[in-house]
């Protein structure tokens, strides 16, 4: 980061199930932000199941890694009387702080686990120090800016909030047409509320004109003759620009994802950690074109969010090769990695290797073996020499010249 500031801001992940909180973890994270299986925006996500929380947030504490549990859908009465059951486990199991959006989930939460930081989520809309003050003095010790604030905006609210009252901004991923996602089109148009954490992402759809007097006659508004993607907002990327934040007051920077993969999770965490520690945003920014993701964007933080009317679709300059499970010499200068197969990879290609707290690592493929699963029959079955690599969740061998550690994850560049 250029002009770093005296302190680091969190560096805050998204752990949409065990995979990714491992990833999380593992690349960098200073925080986490979980569900249960309630009540949380990310209904999609696998999540946790409320008695694997204690073990999940275990596991993040041994590593000095805080956990924020995500409660911050709105609330029905039928919510609120389950809720109390739900705020005193997660208490119970160790939760360093509640997402919280609705009034009525504050209240709870101040009384069945008050000893549990109370966050309030982007889904409030704070977007002025007046807001935040009044969030403070209700509890919150931490406001998640509304995803429509400018920089400039971020840097008043900071000079005129209680200086205590931590701020929290979105850095990364996806972005909703919606005011901090406060949607009613999926509940209108799919019987799915995006406030309850079921969004069908009608915003994505394609959409063309229709005059009322010609019913069935469908005019694009844009080139694609499938209609246009009006609604259809460019993920977010602020990685070149955490100085701006930093210097705004902003003191947790917050990646959002909580359905993507644990590959993605561990390459997004990745760049921004390097880039908090000191490496180019550059180098950073190239990291995270490996990814899966829409046109990116720096949002609403320096003035209008650019849509992508012209298409909705994803795009990566990577693909997700292999998972390392276990690495061992095999003589001077050379290693021999056990993967697990993700994608295609063959005999000779040249893999990029994730590893944490390094520069990406590049290690070309050699004495390609698949490994067969043990059985009766054959409890250690022989590698079979390959030349390709093609059976996914498989397990393979192969030859490098670069140590790898298990959990690392191993990238191919497309063609």
């Amino acid at each position: 980061m250029r002009n770093q500031p005296t302190y680091l801001p969190e560096l805050l992940a998204p752990a949409g199930g065990r995979p990714q909180l491992e990833a999380a973890v593992r690349y960098g994270a200073d925080a986490v932000y979980l569900a249960a299986d309630r009540f949380g925006m990310r209904q999609r996500a696998s999540n946790f199941a409320l008695a694997d929380i204690p073990d999940a947030v275990a596991f993040a504490h041994a590593a000095g890694v805080r956990v924020y549990a995500a409660l911050n859908t709105l609330m029905d009465a039928d919510d609120l009387a389950a809720l109390p059951a739900y705020l005193e486990a997660l208490a119970a199991a160790g939760a360093d702080a509640f997402i919280v959006s609705d009034l009525g989930a504050l209240s709870l939460a101040r009384r069945h686990a008050p000893g549990v930081a109370l966050h309030a989520s982007t889904q409030a809309g704070v977007c002025n120090a007046e807001a935040a003050r009044v969030w403070h003095e209700l509890g919150a010790s931490r406001v998640v800016c509304a995803r429509e604030m400018s920089v400039a905006d971020i840097a008043r609210l900071r000079a005129d909030a209680p200086r205590e009252l931590e701020i929290e901004a979105f850095v990364h991923g996806a972005m909703c047409m919606a005011v901090s996602g406060r949607c009613l089109l999926s509940a209108a148009m799919a019987d799915r509320s995006g406030n309850k954490g079921h969004c069908a992402q009608p915003c994505r759809w394609s959409y063309a004109l229709v005059e009322e007097q010609r019913p069935g006659e469908f005019y694009p508004i844009e080139e694609d003759v499938r209609g246009t993607y009006v609604m259809n907002a460019r993920d977010l990327n602020m990685v070149e620009h955490l100085d701006d934040l930093a210097a705004a007051g902003v003191s947790s920077f917050k990646i959002e994802g909580r359905n993507k993969k644990a590959f993605y999770v561990a390459t997004v965490v990745h760049a921004y950690r390097r880039a908090l520690d000191g490496a180019d945003p550059a180098e950073a920014a190239a990291e995270l074109e490996c990814v899966s993701h829409r046109p990116y964007s720096t949002g609403f933080y320096f003035g209008r969010a650019d849509q992508s009317p012209e298409r909705d679709g994803y795009t990566s300059a990577c693909l997700h090769a292999a998972d390392v499970r276990a690495c061992e010499p095999a003589g001077e200068g050379v290693w021999r990695v056990e993967a697990v197969c993700r994608n295609r990879f063959r005999e000779g290609d040249e893999l990029e290797a994730l590893v944490p707290g390094r520069a990406v690592l590049r290690a070309r493929v050699r004495d390609l073996a698949w490994l067969p699963a043990p059985d009766a029959d054959d409890p250690r079955p022989a590698p079979v020499p390959v030349a390709v690599a093609n059976r996914s969740a498989e397990a393979y061998s192969f030859a490098v010249d670069a140590p790898l550690e298990p959990g690392d994850y191993l990238r191919i560049r497309r063609d």
